[in-house]
C-alpha cells in the first residue's frame, strides 16, 4: 500500500522502545507485530509517556494550539517580526497553509488508542494499574478530539451545517479513509471517553505531586469544559462540583499569582506538560514568541491592560520591554521553554462553574463562584446581579494568553472586534463567519476521498 498523508499516515508513528523506520509510516501487518510486544504495565506506562510527549512540540501545546487561538482574539497581536501567525492574525489562512494541529492531534490519538486497544488479561501487572493507565489514554484521547473539533469543526460557522471532525478509536483499523462525524456525535464520543476514563480509575494510582499526569479528576475537569462549549450547561456543573468536592485542588492567592506561571505542580494544576531545560524548545516555545528579543512576534494590544482595575493582579503579567512593546512576561517567562504548560488548572472549573450556574438561571451561585476568582486577585467583588458578559470577562482576564479568547467569543456567538490598526484583520468579522473554522489541511483532502472541507475552503 503506498503511503497516504492523511490521519492514517500518523499509526505507524510508534513511541518509546518500538521499531520505527520509514516503512512504518502504513499501518502494516509489522506495526501490528509490535503492538502485541506489549507485555507489561511499564509497556504501557511508556507508551504513556510517549503519547504526552506527542502534545509537546512547537505544532501542539508547545506553541501553535495556543498563539493561534490568541492571535485571533483581542488580546494579542503579531508583529511580523519573524513573519510568525501574521497569516493566522489575519484569519487569511489556507488549506496549504496551516498550523500543524491536525497531524500533531491525530498522534496523539494514535498512541492513545494502542493502549486502549491493550488487552488487561494479556498483560504482566496490576489489572487496576493497567486500566488507570488506559483511563488516562483515554482522557487525552478525548482532549485531542475537542481540540480538532473546536478548532476545524462547523458549529460556530453560519450555514456551516454540523460537520465535526472524524473521531478514530482504533489504531491500524479497517477504515484508512474516515469520514467526519457530525458534531453530536464527536461530542458523544468525547464524554464517553471522558467518563469511562473517570470510571475506570482508580485514585490509589495518582500521583498528587505531579501534575504531568492526567489524574482521575482530570477527566471530571476537561467535561466541564467540554461541555460549556456544547452548552450543556447541567454536565458542566455536574463535572465541575465534582473536580471541586474533591477538596483536592485550591485556587491560587493573589500574593503568589505572577509567580505560579514559573513554578511546576502547584496547588492549582490539574494537568500540565512537562518541560525542561533538556527540552529546550528556543525560539520555538511558546516564551520565546511571546516576548523574545529575536523573535517575540507576540505583542499585547495596547488596550489590552485596560481590562484589568487598579489593584487585580493578574495586571502584573503584562509589562513594557525595554523597547516600549507590551508583553505578556508572566505566563511561560521562561525564554528556552522549560516551564511546564498549563493544560486545565482549577481556577477554569471555577469559572465553568460559574457559568453553568448562570445559565440554568442559578445567578446568585454564579457570582458565589466568580468571588472565588476575585477574593483572590485583589479584584472587586460581584454583589447583587451578574451577566453573562461579566462571565466571559472574568474568564478573559483569568486565562488570557493561555488559549481561550478566540473560542469563547466563537462559541457564545459573538463578532472578532476590530480594535486597534495593529490587529492584522482590517475590519470587525462577524459572527458566524467560514473563517472561524481553520480549513482541512490540504494533504488530507488530497489523501482522503471521504473527506469533505470546511465551508469557504472548497
Amino acid at each position: 500500500m503506498k503511503k497516504l498523508k492523511n490521519i492514517f499516515t500518523i499509526l505507524g508513528i510508534l513511541l518509546l522502545g518500538f521499531s520505527c523506520t520509514t516503512e512504518d509510516l502504513d499501518p502494516t501487518l509489522e506495526q501490528i507485530k509490535d503492538i502485541a510486544s506489549i507485555a507489561t504495565v511499564e509497556d504501557l506506562t511508556g507508551l504513556l509517556t510517549g503519547t504526552l510527549d506527542r502534545m509537546t512540540p512547537s505544532a501542539y501545546y508547545g506553541r501553535n494550539f495556543i498563539i493561534t487561538d490568541e492571535v485571533r482574539g483581542d488580546n494579542v497581536f503579531p508583529n511580523g517580526n519573524s513573519g510568525r501567525f501574521q497569516l493566522t492574525g489575519g484569519l487569511g489562512y489556507i488549506p496549504s497553509d496551516n498550523p500543524g494541529i491536525w497531524t500533531q492531534a491525530y498522534r496523539v490519538i494514535a498512541n492513545a488508542n494502542i493502549i486502549i486497544g491493550a488487552d488487561p488479561a494479556t498483560l504482566e501487572g496490576d489489572v487496576n494499574e493497567i486500566q488507570h493507565i488506559q483511563g488516562q489514554a483515554r482522557i487525552l484521547r478525548a482532549l485531542a478530539h475537542f481540540d480538532l473539533l473546536r478548532n476545524y469543526g462547523q458549529q460556530y460557522v453560519s450555514g456551516g451545517g454540523d460537520l465535526g471532525i472524524p473521531v478514530v478509536t482504533e489504531f491500524a483499523g479497517d477504515d484508512l479513509l474516515p469520514a467526519r462525524k457530525t458534531t453530536s456525535e464527536v461530542y458523544a464520543a468525547i464524554y464517553s471517553d471522558l467518563q469511562t476514563a473517570f470510571d475506570q480509575m482508580d485514585d490509589q494510582f495518582d500521583n498528587r505531586a505531579d501534575k504531568t499526569l492526567p489524574s482521575r479528576y482530570t477527566a471530571k475537569a476537561i467535561e466541564s469544559r467540554v461541555a460549556i462549549y456544547n452548552a450543556d450547561w447541567a454536565r458542566a456543573q455536574s463535572a465541575a462540583q465534582t473536580v471541586i468536592s474533591s477538596g483536592f485542588y485550591t485556587i491560587i492567592g493573589a500574593d503568589n499569582y505572577v509567580s505560579s506561571f514559573a513554578i511546576d505542580n502547584t496547588d492549582n494544576s490539574l494537568f500540565e506538560l512537562a518541560y525542561d531545560q533538556v527540552d529546550n524548545s528556543g525560539n520555538g516555545g511558546l516564551g520565546f514568541i511571546y516576548k523574545g528579543d529575536v523573535y517575540g512576534d507576540i505583542e499585547v494590544l495596547p488596550t489590552t491592560p485596560d481590562i484589568y482595575e487598579d489593584g487585580d493582579v493578574r495586571a502584573g503579567i503584562i509589562t513594557v520591554d525595554g523597547g516600549g512593546r507590551i508583553r505578556n512576561s508572566g505566563k511561560y517567562p521562561d525564554l528556552q521553554g522549560a516551564d511546564n504548560v498549563n493544560i486545565i488548572r482549577y481556577e477554569e472549573v471555577i469559572l465553568n462553574l460559574a457559568e453553568a450556574l448562570f445559565e440554568q438561571g442559578d445567578v446568585a451561585g454564579a457570582i458565589t463562584q466568580l468571588n472565588e476568582i476575585t477574593s483572590n486577585r485583589g479584584a472587586t467583588a460581584y454583589a447583587g446581579s451578574v451577566t453573562k458578559d461579566d462571565i466571559l470577562d472574568e474568564r478573559r482576564k483569568e486565562l488570557i494568553f493561555e488559549g481561550f479568547r478566540f473560542f469563547d467569543l466563537s462559541r457564545t456567538s459573538q463578532d472578532l472586534p476590530k480594535i486597534s490598526d495593529l490587529q492584522n484583520f482590517t475590519e470587525t468579522i462577524p459572527a458566524g463567519d467560514h473563517r472561524y473554522a481553520l480549513p482541512i489541511p490540504l494533504q488530507e483532502m488530497d489523501a482522503n476521498s471521504n473527506m469533505v472541507q470546511n465551508k469557504g475552503y472548497e
